[in-house]
């Protein structure tokens, strides 16, 4: 089965059966069912929508039956065409619209796509909202409306600009110290459209040698489109080849940025949003926020520069809620998302490279040298499958109840605190398995961590 659905939206496969994979008939009952949510939520009979897609050879079709799906609900459609998920969040506030569709499957190879749902604010929905929808959509529950009430269509192709002149009107953004750096860059932009904005911002930062790979947005993804250091060999060797001072990689729909050193090696995923945040500490005294899952380092150069770090439950809605609670200036998820709040609350490659560069510009030494000044963790990720007739919970209460006497944090499945690390259990939504993440000093120690704790749970598991 390769249709899922969640709080965040749909996402499948293209073709196949209704219901199990991504159809037609799938992506007008969950644009219905948001569609009918929006128009109760804004009392207004007439609703303001913003959709944008990545450029999956998938992207037109879809978009062709999202919006006129839309329509026929009596939605008025502002299509900003091919765009990044922060560029929709950004087109959703400044067009004062009622909500956004991101036609994106993130990271999963060219065969999925997905619909991706944004509350007014730009922002991704709550899991009470988001369950809404799905039971909306499972009963069916919207009507369309009649040919004198379907909804207008407009289209604005400059809001990629707009999202890049926002960017460069931040304080923290010092256009001036990019090009006196006169930085070389390489960057590959999976053939999505992280080709369209990744040049046009760094033009704009006034950075003039640029090496692409790419960057053509055709949709054809010249390798896992996941930005992990397996998939990026290609653009580390252009680093080096070209000589360039910093390499970087976005995913298809650009709100995660990995970073490669002038070496070819990996800056490290985590590490992007511990810089950022870094960078924007010392000029910006407040609070940090990131998931449980991702590095300790965060908290070290938040409580360094005299702040506060905050855990919050893995998602980046989840993220935002409590940034917003905390007050926090920065904050992400260790997979290389940068929320900046200043710009708005979403995950965000193009704030990221702007502040990035700005800093490694101010702090004038190579990149691989700014990395060596962060503390060195190293997070293993590990899985354990299961039958679907085990109780996780069960299993997790019982881990619990082995580790009552560290300190533990249970909003979001099991985070256990070591003496050199930590270990983070939570289960799937979507399979039966449980996710292991363990931090330590050392890939060694790491994996110990996660080996104690996959023998506990296969422990449990033959006692039950």
């Amino acid at each position: 089965m390769t249709l899922i659905k969640s709080i965040s939206g749909i996402r499948g496969t293209i073709g196949g059966n209704p219901g199990d994979n991504l159809t037609p008939l799938d992506l007008v009952k969950f644009t219905s069912s948001f569609a009918k949510f929006i128009k109760n939520r804004s009392k207004k009979k007439r609703i303001e929508i913003v959709i944008g897609r990545d450029a999956r050879v998938s992207g037109e079709m879809v978009n062709n039956i999202v919006v006129g799906t839309l329509q026929s609900m009596g939605a008025n459609v502002l299509d900003i065409g091919l765009s990044t998920t922060p560029t929709v969040e950004i087109a959703v506030t400044d067009s004062a619209a009622d909500g956004g569709i991101i036609l994106t499957a993130s990271h999963n190879p060219e065969q999925w796509n997905a619909l991706k749902l944004l509350n007014e604010k730009g922002e991704f929905l709550s899991a009470a909202d988001g369950a809404q929808i799905l039971t909306m959509a499972e009963k069916e529950d919207f009507l369309f409306n009649k040919v004198d009430e379907i909804g207008d269509y407009d289209v604005d192709d400059d809001y990629i600009e707009k999202h890049i002149e926002e960017i460069l009107q931040l304080p923290l953004v010092d256009v001036k110290a990019i090009k006196r750096a006169d930085f070389r860059v390489a960057i590959d932009c999976v053939n999505s459209t992280g080709g369209i904005a990744i040049p046009a911002l760094l033009c704009a930062l006034g950075v003039n040698k640029v090496d692409e790979i790419y960057c053509e947005p055709n949709g054809i993804f010249p390798h896992n489109p996941e930005p992990l250091p397996e998939n990026l060999t290609e653009l580390s060797e252009l680093v080096i080849s070209n000589k360039a001072d910093v390499g970087f990689v976005v995913d298809p729909d650009v709100d995660r940025l990995a970073i490669i050193c002038e070496n070819g090696e990996m800056f490290g995923e985590e590490y992007t949003l511990v810089t950022v945040a870094d960078y924007v500490l010392q000029n910006q005294k407040g609070n940090t926020v990131s998931n449980l899952s991702s590095t300790k380092a965060l908290r070290d150069v938040t409580e360094k520069a005299g702040g506060k770090y905050f855990a919050s439950a893995v998602g980046e809605v989840n993220v935002v809620e409590m940034m917003k609670e905390k007050n926090a200036v920065i904050g992400g998820e260790g997979n290389g998302g940068v929320i900046y709040p200043e710009l708005h609350y979403g995950r965000d490659a193009l704030v990221g490279i702007a502040l990035f560069l700005t800093y490694l510009a101010k702090k004038a030494m190579k990149i691989s040298e700014l990395r060596k000044t962060y503390p060195e963790y190293v997070i293993s990720k590990n899985k354990i499958q299961l039958s679907p007739e085990i109780d996780v919970d069960k299993i997790l209460s019982e881990i619990k109840k082995i580790y009552k006497n560290h300190k533990l944090n249970t909003i979001d499945g099991v985070k256990i605190e070591f003496a050199n690390g930590w270990v983070h259990l939570r289960k799937s939504n979507t399979e039966a398995i449980i996710r292991i993440y363990s931090e330590s000093n050392s890939v060694e120690d790491a994996n110990k961590l996660a080996d104690m704790i996959k023998n506990d749970v296969d422990k449990i598991k033959s006692i039950n």
